[in-house]
């Protein structure tokens, strides 16, 4: 696993392997493993190595072998799911198609170049993928089923550390716990009319006969749709903001919506088609800019906050808590979280993967001082005002309890889920018929999953 990408390896698995057979109309149509009763062809391995090849890696017949041990992998878990009567819905598959489909789109340049690519429809292509689909769903509610339960206690953390080798100790660069608060301006309504008004200008040209997709490729400032004339494709309600929702689930085929206003500003959208519990519409969004006004009224609102949090009559968390309009860290306290880690929500976060504002920021502060406020735009394009503070700074040093309990609790539990998980795999291979062609027996991935050659059988 360590000598492959794993995070490419969950995109192409079931969902883009048939972008590969668009191209590769000659299939090795050959059995490379059988799970039990069911059979892993060549053609699905070969398919899955020609994506790998287009995304630019180096020809590695080793990568096959991995191909080959996830699809066995995924085999088995899938077969005792179905033992232990693990469901998958209609709609989980869905979602998680629409998901896949949504990334692949993006990746071709929109649902038109991914269909021409595909030489099929998204319809047709979503059928062919739905089986695959709900067998890795099934798989994967398996594996979390088999360790679901497990955790360490602080003794087994100390335990896991003191085996470890001391020169396989991990080195930590310097580390720290940052917080932000931030304020956006907030638009009067008359303030707002001018964005209101042209959309109501756009939606009055559509009504009038103009081409939507061309209204909405000429003047969206919806980046991700524009360019494909504001379609969004298939989603469920689940799939858009609630207004948004609201509106598009309200609406037959053909019809097109008032204008809206949402977080991202003022819509009207069109409904294209309406497919059970989806829906696929396309939009065009007019964003709301910042008055001058409104960013004064912002920096007035955030300095007197800012200075309540420094005099010290309001703490920083409280104060986040409060009047933050960051959503993804205000109910965290304005505290951000390492999201290269997201299973343990640590606060930590090296300091060389903080973004580049906020490193220039807290660059020179102590721990426990604050930057002063200072206009900002977020990755979205949202311009607005912030302050950060700066809760600890963790110089660069060689793992110890200590200073990283977390981090080795977190490795603890890893190394305890995966010898579980080897346990489990042990167990069902012993009484799982597992046949894997000749031509993968000298693969170092597949050693584990090869039987003694008196019980083997020779060639499939």
């Amino acid at each position: 696993m360590s000598k492959h990408n794993g995070i490419f390896l969950s995109l192409i698995l079931v969902g883009t392997v048939h972008l590969a057979s668009a191209q590769e109309p000659q299939v090795i149509d050959r059995v490379a493993a059988m799970v039990g009763s069911n059979i892993i062809l060549e053609s699905e391995i070969e398919m899955q190595y020609a994506q790998y090849l287009a995304q630019g890696n180096k020809a590695s017949e080793d990568f096959k072998c991995y191909i080959l041990q996830q699809q066995l992998t995924q085999k088995l878990l899938a077969q005792q799911a179905v033992i232990d009567s693990i469901e998958v819905s209609e709609g989980e598959v869905d979602d998680n198609i629409n998901s896949r489909l949504r990334y692949m789109s993006g990746q071709a340049g929109g649902q038109e170049r991914l269909e021409q690519f595909l030489n099929r429809s998204l319809l047709q292509y979503k059928e062919e993928m739905r089986p695959s689909v709900y067998e890795q769903l099934k798989a994967n509610k398996m594996q979390q089923n088999i360790v679901m339960n497990i955790d360490v206690t602080p003794l087994e953390v100390r335990r896991y550390f003191e085996s470890l080798e001391a020169d396989s100790l991990p080195y930590f660069n310097t580390e720290v716990e940052v917080g932000e608060l931030v304020v956006y301006p907030q638009l009067t309504r008359e303030e707002k009319q001018q964005f209101r008004d042209r959309a109501e200008e756009l939606r009055q040209q559509v009504v009038d006969g103009s081409d939507f997709a061309t209204i909405a490729r000429l003047y969206s400032q919806d980046g991700g749709s524009a360019p494909y004339g504001g379609d969004l494709g298939f989603n469920t309600r689940d799939g858009f903001v609630k207004e948004f929702s609201a509106v598009a689930f309200r609406l037959k085929p053909g019809e097109i919506s008032p204008v809206f206003e949402s977080e991202f500003g003022f819509h009207f959208l069109e409904v294209l088609e309406r497919r059970g519990e989806e829906v696929r519409t396309r939009h065009v969004l007019i964003q709301i800019k910042p008055t001058s006004a409104s960013l004064a009224r912002a920096k007035t609102h955030i300095d007197s906050i800012y200075k309540n949090v420094v005099d010290g009559k309001l703490d920083f968390y409280s104060a986040a808590t409060l009047y933050s309009d960051n959503k993804e860290t205000k109910y965290n306290g304005g505290m951000l979280l390492n999201m290269e880690n997201q299973q343990s929500r640590t606060t930590l976060i090296p300091a060389d993967k903080l973004d580049a504002s906020v490193f220039t920021a807290i660059d020179t502060l102590q721990p426990g001082e604050y930057s002063r406020p200072a206009q900002f735009t977020d990755r979205t394009g949202k311009s607005g005002y912030r302050f950060t503070y700066l809760k600890s700074r963790t110089p660069p040093h060689q793992a110890s309890l200590e200073m990283d309990f977390a981090k080795i609790k977190e490795a603890a539990l890893q190394d305890k889920i995966n010898r579980k998980l080897s346990e489990w795999f042990e167990s069902r291979r012993e009484v799982t018929f597992i046949d894997i062609n000749e031509a993968y027996h000298n693969c170092e991935d597949l050693k584990i999953w090869l039987k003694d050659s008196d019980t083997a059988v020779a060639k499939l």
